[in-house]
């Protein structure tokens, strides 16, 4: 079940259970950022703050990754679909980072989006077959095998860590601030 706040984006309830509690929380944080990137057009998803050489569609490109990475790969030992599997990661290991530059907005948002979808098909078939508690495919260099909750963690605070570059960005843009939109926006149409 999806929880919504007021303005219809995605939300942990309010007093739930563990995995309504985690999956709401990364949902808002997924909406979340997503809202921070639109309505901008190539310059705005190549825009900088400072010396950091971080953008918008570079954050996106890398959440992209990071989704099919977590969810697939890491959590249940698929291997990366399409185009990560034909990065060399050890020549190129930032080639998210930098190859968004090539790409344009639209095709950002679908790779991203594409990534979400899958995560959330993935999140599905966790749950359908033993839940959050159950081990990860993916093991540590120490030879730890990670919980599915330890994933979820993980992927929560990678959204949150950029979602702090990203309002920074966008601030830098336009001045658009904080976690909230401005009257008008809706999210449910993407979740």
């Amino acid at each position: 079940m999806t929880y919504l706040d007021d303005l219809g984006r995605p939300d942990a309830p309010i007093a739930g259970p563990e995995t309504l509690t985690l999956l709401g929380a990364l949902e808002r944080e997924r909406a979340t950022f997503r809202w921070k990137c639109d309505g901008l057009d190539d310059a705005g998803y190549r825009a900088t703050v400072g010396a950091s050489t971080l953008t918008l569609g570079s954050l996106l490109k890398h959440l992209a990754l990071v989704e099919d990475d977590y969810l697939s790969h890491r959590m249940l030992g698929r291997p990366p679909p399409p185009p990560w599997d034909g990065v060399d990661w050890d020549v190129d290991p930032d080639w998210e980072w930098r190859s968004a530059a090539d790409d344009s907005p639209e095709e950002l948002v679908a790779l991203w989006e594409a990534a979400v979808a899958r995560s959330r098909a993935c999140t599905n078939e966790i749950l359908a077959g033993g839940g959050f508690d159950r081990p990860a495919a993916y093991e540590t260099g120490d030879g730890e095998t990670p919980s599915i909750r330890r994933f979820i963690v993980d992927l929560i605070e990678e959204y949150s860590r950029h979602l702090g570059h990203a309002d920074l960005i966008r601030e830098s843009i336009d001045g658009v601030v904080g976690e909230d939109p401005p009257p008008g926006t809706t999210f449910a149409a993407r979740g």
